[in-house]
């Protein structure tokens, strides 16, 4: 585990970015993946995931051909629609951190209908799905060898 920390230039990216991918909605009166609380949150949690998040910052960079988040709000969809399907791995880290974090704050759980407390010990309940949805998965022949 690192104790690296994200340069001033590339924490105002990851807000813009986080900004995109989670937008503020007033229709459902949730805060977006930018927001003060939940982006100081995104950023306590990066720890494991800081080099990744430094490797797709970098390539945000490039696509941008300089800061992200100096980009005006049509051309910022451009470059993270493309950066979406370029991101890799180093994407994929960092969208489970903002996705993780943005899922944790209350006002987004309140939004959801869901308490903001933790799953247990109370728990949640599930609702019962449409469990024959899985059938075809259960007909499909195996995809691994046999040890």
């Amino acid at each position: 585990m690192t104790n690296e920390t994200l340069t001033d230039a590339e924490t105002r990216d990851l807000r813009a970015l986080a900004g995109v991918m989670i937008p503020a909605s007033i229709t459902y009166g949730v805060p977006g993946a930018d927001d003060p609380l939940i982006f100081d949150e995104i950023l306590r949690n990066l720890e494991r995931d800081t080099a990744d998040t430094r490797t797709a910052l970098r390539h945000l960079a490039e696509l941008s051909g300089g800061a992200f988040a100096d980009l005006a709000p049509d051309r910022r969809a451009e470059v993270s629609a493309r950066f979406k399907q370029e991101g890799g791995a180093p994407l994929f880290s960092l969208n489970r951190v903002v996705l993780l974090c943005y899922y944790r704050d209350d006002r987004v759980m309140r939004s959801l209908g869901q308490e903001p407390r933790p799953p247990f010990p109370k728990g949640h309940v599930v609702e019962q799905g449409d469990w024959s949805l899985l059938d075809p998965v259960r007909q499909r022949a195996p995809m691994w060898r046999r040890a």
